[in-house]
């Protein structure tokens, strides 16, 4: 045995001595670039799954998406509903979230919310339901082998929750907790007010629980919002794991089996009727020493012509990180912000906003907003290089089988889709259109969908210091940029009615 290692540390060493010699090293390095950008790569052959072939109708109507994947033990089950607060009424604002939260942990007819925590953890299965804004949803993670076990409770949870008093009291009272640290947080802070300032205080996606709101949700009203929206006909499934398909086919079908299909459409989402003022507001907060910025203005939907090049030209612009113009002049250049960067939404129901964002230190806020106006400014009126452009398809390109990277992802993509109406030959053309998207192109649609004069300029922080900017540059100033030097101030509301004070 020494004989041996000694043998092998031997052809170790003369291996080592090897590579380390000349001859050794130019081997090693003959195909390697001066540069990383001199770096070839092969050219990515990919062709994205099709939707129908994972796509099942149910007996009763219900869409399931099943996609198999058999190296793990492991089956995930979700299932989108066709509900969202929108549908609740104004004066049980949180109804929707509350619902969403105790159909899982409220129990159900037949088991103690105690019980069926249990039972769960019995079998190490993962479930949980929430309901958003605009849809809901619930989900299941467990062993194979626990399959049946784990579908009888999830879809006990879905058809049959209890909504347990003393678990809807104990929510109530966490929410109304964390409601009174409502203005603490300027990223709370800014997002609330952004939202406003976008589509106003009467649009559901605006509008925010209050004291009197919560405590006026009853029992009968979860029941009674439940009722309305979980039934099958609201129900697509997206399935993926260790399992045949045929017979997952039949579980599914077996646990909606008697479930009433409700025939009444599920009402529209509805569109925002305000229209944005273009101008500076300020939320004061004097006990924090960084200012929170967001610029922008109402953005576009996804079925716009021209997505694929806004897409593009925004990934230049803010979107595409470091290799973004904000984030590098912002960030790298000039050290004004740990993350700047820009989103330009495109809403599914109506449109959603454009914004740049970033975080500063108070006295470096007003020249980091000049640089970012300059760069909305310079994308208008100067085409982009072939660099900039090259690298923002090749993100998008070459990102793009992210998004069936697993059969989880496959199956939620297209239950997804399925959801919102997405074309079904979508991301059979998404690389080709945006092949097709030219310097030209992103110059048009910047000077189509950026509009300075329509920009909302919105800072939360001491509003007292973020003025006063920095003294050795007096060019940077926030009521530089409103033509009559107002900067509007948004008065903090009370946290618990949100009911806002007249701006001082």
């Amino acid at each position: 045995m020494r004989k041996r290692n000694i043998k092998s540390a031997s052809a170790l060493m003369a291996f080592v001595m090897l590579a380390l010699s000349p001859a050794g090293l130019l081997a090693q390095t003959q195909d390697i670039p001066a540069h990383p950008k001199e770096l070839k790569y092969t050219q990515l052959d990919y062709t994205p799954p099709k939707r129908d072939k994972f796509r099942h109708v149910l007996s009763n109507g219900a869409v399931a998406y099943l996609v198999e994947d058999h190296d793990l033990p492991l089956v995930n089950v979700t299932t989108l509903v066709r509900t969202g607060a929108y549908l609740e009424p104004e004066a049980k604002r949180g109804l929707a979230s509350i619902t969403g939260n105790q159909i899982r942990v409220g129990g159900t007819l037949s088991k103690t919310a105690e019980q069926f925590d249990e039972a769960a953890d019995f079998l190490a299965a993962n479930l949980s339901s929430n309901i958003g804004d605009t849809q809901g949803s619930a989900n299941l993670n467990c062993l194979t082998k626990d399959i049946d076990a784990g579908l009888a409770l999830y879809f006990d949870m879905l058809k049959n929750p209890g909504f347990q008093a003393d678990r809807l009291a104990l929510a109530k009272s966490q929410i109304l907790q964390g409601m009174e640290r409502r203005n603490d947080s300027t990223t709370t802070i800014e997002a609330r007010e952004w939202t406003r300032l976008m589509r106003g205080d009467k649009h559901f996606s605006t509008r925010e629980s209050t004291k009197a709101s919560i405590e006026a949700i009853t029992r009968e009203d979860l029941m009674a919002f439940h009722k309305q929206f979980y039934q099958p006909a609201g129900f697509i499934f997206a399935v993926s794991g260790d399992f045949k398909t045929s017979e997952m086919l039949q579980k599914l079908e077996a646990a909606l089996n008697g479930w009433p299909v409700s025939k009444a459409a599920v009402p529209a989402v509805p569109k925002p009727e305000f229209v944005p003022v273009a101008g500076v507001y300020a939320v004061h907060k004097a006990d924090v020493n960084q200012g929170r910025v967001r610029i922008g203005h109402v953005g576009v939907t996804r079925d716009n012509p021209d997505s694929y090049a806004i897409s593009l030209m925004n990934d230049i612009l803010g979107g595409g990180g470091f290799t973004s113009r904000i984030t590098s002049r912002v960030r790298s250049d000039e050290g004004l912000a740990y993350s700047a960067g820009s989103i330009f939404g495109q809403g599914i129901y109506y449109p959603s906003d454009f914004r740049a964002a970033f975080q500063s230190k108070s006295m470096s806020t007003p020249q980091a907003v000049d640089i970012v106006m300059e760069e909305i400014n310079r994308i208008r009126t100067t085409q982009v290089s072939a660099e900039e452009l090259q690298t923002a398809k090749n993100s998008a390109i070459e990102t793009f089988p992210l998004a069936f990277a697993s059969a989880a992802q496959i199956a939620g993509t297209f239950a997804q889709d399925e959801y919102t109406n997405r074309p079904a030959d979508y991301w059979d053309k998404y690389r080709d259109r945006i092949r097709s998207i030219t310097a030209a192109d992103v110059q048009r649609v910047a000077q189509k969908y950026l509009q300075p004069e329509q920009l909302v300029i919105l800072v939360v922080g001491n509003i007292d210091d973020i003025t006063k900017g920095n003294p050795d540059k007096p060019q940077h100033s926030l009521a530089k940029l409103v033509k009559n030097g107002q900067v509007r101030r948004i008065p903090l509301p009370d946290p618990l009615t949100l009911v806002y004070p007249a701006a001082p």
